[in-house]
């Protein structure tokens, strides 16, 4: 356990560059304050303790404004960076070097018994407002982009935007979150339009001016014949 909450302490300082020293970390990342209560709380969910990891989960949210529920499994190096808003469901499984933004959901999409919430695999970037939902898996090195909607199973490497999420991007290696030079399906989707418009638009006024070419050609005929 002490290793996990070392691995924790040390995603922190790792993954952000406004963590200055161990002591601020440790006072003032509401992130570190959560994922530590969770430990705490699913440790205790796990041999059966009663009420007792609720109440531990709903002291954290009051304290951090971030809810994860006892019963979620989460990894190694995990590291909520703001993190008001985010909410983590009871079935959710997370792995190792997991990120996740300020108003992050990972939740369900009903109230059928069993697995709900979905699975994150390693090394995932879960953007601002985001919403994972679902029984779904997540693969490895997987990025969301902030306000990201996804309902479908995402494969290893990819980037997904758009609501619903789309992946528009694979990778062999690991990247960063670089909402900067993120593709818009959206916008890719009104220029692919916009050039079948213009492909139909030549294709009409060809046609128009053979129409017209033909009807001319037909009256000088006529005017020869007469």
């Amino acid at each position: 356990m002490f290793q996990v909450i070392k691995g924790d302490i040390q995603a922190a300082r790792d993954r952000d560059p406004a963590a200055r020293n161990l002591l601020e970390i440790l006072l003032t990342y509401s992130g570190l304050h959560a994922i530590l209560l969770h430990r705490l709380a699913h440790k205790l969910h796990r041999i059966g303790v009663p009420v007792l990891p609720r109440l531990i989960s709903h002291f954290a949210r009051f304290l951090t404004g971030i809810e994860i529920h006892p019963a979620a499994v989460i990894g190694r190096g995990f590291f909520i960076d703001h993190g008001m808003g985010v909410v983590i469901g009871e079935t959710t499984e997370i792995g190792d070097d997991v990120t996740l933004y300020q108003g992050v959901t990972l939740g369900g999409t009903g109230k059928e018994p069993g697995k709900r919430h979905p699975t994150l695999g390693d090394h995932v970037i879960v953007g601002a407002g985001a919403k994972v939902l679902g029984a779904i898996q997540v693969g490895h090195h997987v990025r969301i982009g902030a306000n990201s909607v996804v309902l479908k199973p995402i494969p290893d490497h990819s980037t997904v935007v758009g609501i619903p999420g789309k992946v528009i991007r694979r990778r062999s290696t690991e990247g960063d979150l670089d909402h900067t030079k993120m593709r818009d399906p959206i916008a890719d989707r009104f220029k692919l339009l916009e050039l079948q418009l213009l492909e139909l638009k030549h294709e009409v006024h060809e046609k128009r001016d053979q129409k017209v070419n033909d009807e001319t050609e037909v009256e000088q005929d006529d005017g020869k014949g007469c």
